[in-house]
């Protein structure tokens, strides 16, 4: 085969999917490798991968675990709390971020949801950057306050998380907008 057919990029297929406990290893060792991401252990992701697999999203790129995304719906609210985004560096720039939490929104399981709620640091711009992309593009509406405080909350151990919360349309503003 010529050299120049064989340097031609075949197509890579994206897979999102609900993970399952055999999942908890990969999704780990792709926490650590997502600095400043706090790692959990181990054995945290195999329950978040078991008992939360519904409000959860992993991203498969030719079958290579590259994104993540942990949450839950807030017991006896209409909310989805996002914990973690992780994006490998294989998957960074294509807007992987934005599509995990569209996929995950627009899950039956997360039919309930009016809000998005996740806690950032400051000084986390790309997690600022994809909850801001976020909201423009679902059409939501975004604030923030500070909420677990570095002293108060984290005996100083830990920057000031903001409580960030996307409110999303209504079923009824999206029709009238369509």
């Amino acid at each position: 085969m010529p050299k120049d057919v064989q340097d031609i990029e075949r197509p890579q297929q994206l897979t999102l999917r609900k993970p399952d406990a055999t999942d908890g290893a990969a999704i780990w060792e792709l926490v650590r490798s997502c600095k400043p991401l706090d790692e959990n252990s181990m054995y945290c992701n195999l329950v978040q991968a078991e008992h939360f697999r519904d409000t959860c999203v992993l991203a498969e790129i030719d079958g290579d675990v590259v994104g993540w995304i942990s949450g839950h719906m807030i017991p006896n609210e209409d909310a989805l709390f996002v914990w973690q985004v992780a994006v490998g560096k294989k998957a960074r720039g294509l807007g992987l971020g934005r599509k995990m939490l569209t996929h995950l929104i627009n899950r039956d399981e997360c039919a309930d949801a009016t809000r998005i709620n996740t806690t950032i640091t400051l000084d986390n711009d790309a997690s600022w950057g994809l909850f801001r992309s976020f909201a423009r593009h679902a059409g939501g509406k975004l604030s923030d306050d500070p909420h677990f405080m570095r002293h108060r909350h984290f005996g100083g151990r830990h920057a000031t998380e903001h409580m960030v919360t996307i409110t999303l349309p209504s079923d009824d503003a999206q029709a009238k907008a369509a």
